[in-house]
């Protein structure tokens, strides 16, 4: 639990997963969306959560190890940014594939 704790305290960008995961959360009990929907809601905001942790990580290890500039380093860094991102994405997608057609227009 302490490196949740850590996330949420140290990680701004873990602050607005957050915030798109209630959004999700209270859409998803406005919109009654089913048991299977809920499962992928679920997978989702846990796969960006848990990733934005790794990439936390991996940018203290970084950090730790090369306080210096490196090329290197900066590689590790952008390719960790860039899973949160691809599975941010995903999971954007995923949202609109469920709660569209549920909206009423």
């Amino acid at each position: 639990m302490n490196g949740v704790r850590l996330l949420i305290q140290n990680t701004h960008n873990a602050w607005v997963h957050l915030f798109a995961a209630v959004l999700a959360i209270i859409l998803g009990f406005v919109l009654e969306i089913s048991r299977g929907e809920w499962m992928l809601i679920i997978i989702v905001i846990g796969l960006v959560l848990a990733l934005e942790a790794v990439n936390s990580a991996l940018e203290i290890l970084c950090d730790f190890v090369s306080p210096e500039k490196h090329d290197q380093i900066k590689k590790i860094k952008d390719l960790s940014a860039g899973a949160v991102l691809i599975a941010a994405l995903t999971s954007f997608i995923v949202g609109l594939m469920i709660f569209l057609p549920k909206i009423d227009w």
